[in-house]
């Protein structure tokens, strides 16, 4: 004789619980950086993004100069 199926709301619980215990098992394995770690990659990001917005402002102040010699 087959065994009759658990009814879906006992099927949920357990494959929540299931996930639930799966994220606790993979929550045990992370490495955590360093308050060091963090600075510097902070001030690493940090420096990256004023980099990237003067570049970005050079070559917008550059294209507007050509465009405005060009239509001159």
């Amino acid at each position: 004789m087959s065994e009759k199926k658990s009814n879906i709301f006992v099927r949920a619980a357990r494959s929540i619980g299931g996930y639930f215990r799966d994220l606790k098992s993979e929550l045990k394995k992370v490495t955590w950086p360093t308050a060091k770690q963090v600075r510097n990659n902070t001030s690493i990001v940090i420096i990256a993004i004023i980099f990237v917005g003067v570049l970005v402002a050079l070559l917008d102040f550059g294209f507007q100069s050509l465009f405005a010699w060009i239509l001159q």
